[in-house]
């Protein structure tokens, strides 16, 4: 397989080598938003600030780029109780927010690291490697309400009005290398969607994280609960980040956490918000919505594992967490896509694609099965076969140009420079920049499609 994939690629006029670099990041370019001249009022401190973006901005951001990224974390969990759970409690805090009327949603992603996030419109998940980490209801009280108040602060739209221009979503910045071990085809496979990232997803000040947690103990002791759940979270996440740091590496990118963020919580909760330090924690509660959850707790931990071993590029050892992960829970989504892509990096395609097809089974209306597969196919040289995959992601998640590329490439190995030159243009007409768009316009000069 490897050696004629290799003529594909020669004859294309694009190395291996080049394929896995153009490949390895799983990117979907954002529609920009129109910007607005002048100052706003910010909700929370009433103060004056620089800010293009309005409101509506804003919501249009998040609904453009938020269901790309929530894709990319395998989707939200199916338990429909539990979603429910999580965005009654969600939606209660918004309505009790500086910022009512936004249209908060909040779900429970599939994605086993530990993070949560918020886009500036309201659409706020938490991963189950969070969730699963929490005690009490106060502990994901204090979560959602730091959420919440980044969104409240506008702290997305008020960095990028301060210079920051919106560019695309970056899913699937991996952490790995092209290197010498395995089939080559490991960073291709390892960066649809391990540890993404969106560019809306910022990368907070600590003055932004000290707002967003003193909001969110605000908003939990207004919605009834414990301010030391925050006190709580914090704790936890600093334990965890001692025990197993690389599951929080994404959180701790976007949310930098300190010593002095946990100091200046235990302050709080010990001045303005003692008198509510009586408000119940509602652990019993928690508990009980979380249940069919923390019975995936081994689950969820062989999958973390399978995923520092794909870090560290040990396959075999990847490959027998995943299995032992597979055997508690065969259907669990996640844990089939994070299989498929072990097996693409161990350079077997037709395991991978029968990975990614029982998790599009399992999971038919989440698109994200249907790149593993068509990566898949790619790499067994399917090329009509991994095009329809990606016709079919393109159906089912529109708004991804990067769909555009992989589609042309799948026609342009196939032979068929017609349907790659429409697919490589309408690429270029989005994205003008970076290897891929050189890749597709070197191609178009080549047939003569531009000069």
């Amino acid at each position: 397989m490897s050696q004629s994939f290799d003529t594909d690629l020669q004859r294309s006029g694009l190395t291996r080598r080049d394929f896995l670099r153009l490949t390895s990041a799983f990117t979907a370019t954002a529609v920009m938003a129109p910007l607005l001249d002048g100052c706003a009022v910010n909700p929370v401190t009433g103060q004056s600030q620089l800010m293009f973006h309005s409101k509506e901005d804003e919501i249009a951001m998040d609904q453009n780029a938020s269901p790309h990224q929530f894709s990319n974390d395998y989707g939200p969990v199916q338990d429909a109780a539990l979603n429910n759970y999580v965005d009654s409690l969600g939606k209660k805090m918004g309505r009790l927010s500086h910022r009512p009327d936004m249209p908060y949603n909040y779900r429970v992603l599939n994605a086993t690291y530990v993070n949560a996030y918020a886009f500036p419109g309201g659409s706020i998940a938490t991963t189950r490697g969070i969730l699963l980490e929490l005690e009490d209801e106060a502990e994901l009280a204090a979560l959602i309400g730091h959420e919440n108040g980044h969104v409240n602060a506008r702290h997305t739209s008020a960095s990028r009005s301060k210079g920051l221009v919106l560019s695309a979503i970056m899913a699937g910045a991996t952490a790995y290398a092209t290197s010498q071990a395995g089939s080559g085809w490991q960073p291709l496979i390892a960066g649809l969607g391990t540890l993404s990232t969106s560019a809306l997803l910022m990368h907070y000040s600590r003055e932004n994280e000290r707002q967003a947690d003193d909001l969110g103990m605000e908003y939990a002791t207004r919605a009834g609960l414990n301010p030391k759940g925050m006190v709580g979270l914090h704790e936890l996440l600093m334990s965890l980040n001692k025990r197993k740091p690389t599951i929080l590496e994404t959180m701790f990118a976007t949310h930098p956490m300190s010593s002095e963020r946990h100091a200046t919580a235990v302050k709080a909760v010990n001045g303005k918000y003692k008198p509510y330090t009586r408000l119940p924690s509602n652990r019993e509660r928690f508990m009980d919505h979380t249940a069919r959850l923390r019975r995936q707790k081994g689950v969820v931990k062989e999958l973390q594992n399978g995923s520092d071993h794909m870090r560290k590029e040990d396959l075999m050892q990847a490959e027998q967490s995943y299995s032992r992960a597979l055997n508690m829970q065969p259907n669990d989504y996640a844990g089939l896509l994070m299989m498929a892509e072990c097996q693409a990096a161990l350079d077997r395609p037709r395991k991978a694609e029968q990975y990614a097809r029982r998790a599009s089974q399992i999971y038919p209306q989440e698109p994200r099965a249907q790149l593993n597969m068509g990566v898949a196919r790619l790499m067994g040289r399917r090329y009509n076969a991994a095009y329809e995959n990606f016709v079919r992601y393109d159906r089912m998640l529109p708004g991804n140009i990067q769909m555009e590329f992989f589609k042309g490439y799948a026609m342009d190995a196939a032979g068929n420079k017609q349907q790659a030159s429409s697919h490589y243009y309408s690429y270029l007409q989005q994205v003008r920049q970076g290897d891929q768009a050189v890749y597709a316009y070197q191609r178009l000069r080549t047939w003569g499609v531009v000069q």
